[in-house]
């Protein structure tokens, strides 16, 4: 019995999808996504790099919200998404045109905590011309770390968006 046990186990532990960390940015936001891939990599996650692979200083921030956004869409319980542009406005206006996607941008360590248990966002977006790197990786370990409360109150407002989401004649 306790064989049978184990043996299902196991095989739930190699058969669960990985949480996969996408990260994307235009050239103002380059140098601190490749710094924040670094150190979430160094924590064991899988990580998927969507762009900008270079730094180009004429690349389009769209491109790569929406490359992004159309990847955590696709399976949203095993995938989270990091954007970092100047302001963090522009990849969070792209990526919040996607069903199912919840963006939010960072602000502080404590409104990503909020973000994430009360409003289950799935990408934070970051404002590279605004916040330093420690800042940026203290928000990141908090969007990783922090779970969704799954509260009534606020599973209620998520089903709201969901709705809103699928009305097309808006």
């Amino acid at each position: 019995m306790f064989n049978c046990y184990l043996t299902f186990v196991v095989f739930l532990l190699y058969n669960e999808a990985a949480m996969v960390i996408y990260f994307g940015a235009d050239h103002r936001g380059y140098d601190l996504k490749e710094f924040l891939k670094q150190f979430v990599e160094d924590q064991a996650y899988e990580i998927y790099d969507v762009g900008n692979a270079v730094y180009d200083e004429n690349d389009d921030y769209p491109d790569f919200a929406a490359d992004l956004a159309r990847r955590i869409k696709i399976d949203p319980d095993n995938s989270k998404g990091i954007l970092v542009c100047g302001s963090g406005v522009g990849m969070c206006v792209v990526a919040n045109r996607f069903p199912g996607v919840r963006a939010g941008i960072g602000i502080s360590p404590d409104q990503v905590y909020d973000a994430r248990k009360h409003d289950n966002i799935n990408v934070l977006c970051l404002a590279a011309d605004f916040v330093t790197k420690p800042m940026a990786q203290k928000m990141v370990q908090t969007f990783l770390n922090t779970p969704f409360d799954g509260e009534e109150k606020h599973a209620r407002r998520l089903e709201k968006i969901s709705e809103l989401e699928n009305f097309t004649n808006a």
